[in-house]
């Protein structure tokens, strides 16, 4: 399970050093095989390979008729580039991947259990100042029923 907030920085060529807190679980996981693909939210998506079978076979499996459904297989899927970790444990970010995401040299890498998300570290703290900027009860409405 990947947790925490690591700040790092691309490098000229668009690498990205894992944290060797995270390398062994990537090798282990799935030989050091990784999907990397675009979100909504504007930030990219690290998978390791075999976490990311399900979400691929789910969205696969999205009504094809339905034009919701049809555009998120074609921004997900469509993105999805399958990277390797280096010897040196860096993943390359394809440049169309970080200019859909807006990434410059400073990132933040966000675990979260499964997989990874990846902000341009400004980003990234908008988006933290925006999750402290919700009241207690818009946090209440949408964890309904669940405790910290």
């Amino acid at each position: 399970m990947f947790s925490g907030v690591t700040n790092l920085n691309l490098d000229s060529k668009g690498r990205l050093a894992i944290p060797a807190k995270h390398r062994d679980a990537l090798l282990e996981q799935g030989e050091g095989r990784l999907i990397v693909t675009v979100d909504p939210s504007r930030c990219l998506l690290i998978y390791p390979h075999p976490s990311w079978l399900p979400v691929r076979d789910k969205l696969n499996n999205l009504p094809a008729f339905n034009p919701q459904a049809r555009a998120l297989q074609r921004l997900i899927l469509g993105h999805a580039e399958e990277v390797e970790l280096d010897a040196a444990g860096r993943i390359l970010i394809a440049p169309a991947l970080r200019s859909f995401a807006a990434l410059g040299r400073s990132v933040a890498l966000v675990g979260l259990g499964s997989k990874f998300e990846l902000w341009d570290e400004l980003r990234w703290q908008a988006q933290t100042a925006a999750a402290l900027a919700m009241s207690p009860q818009e946090i209440a409405a949408q964890l309904d029923g669940f405790v910290l």
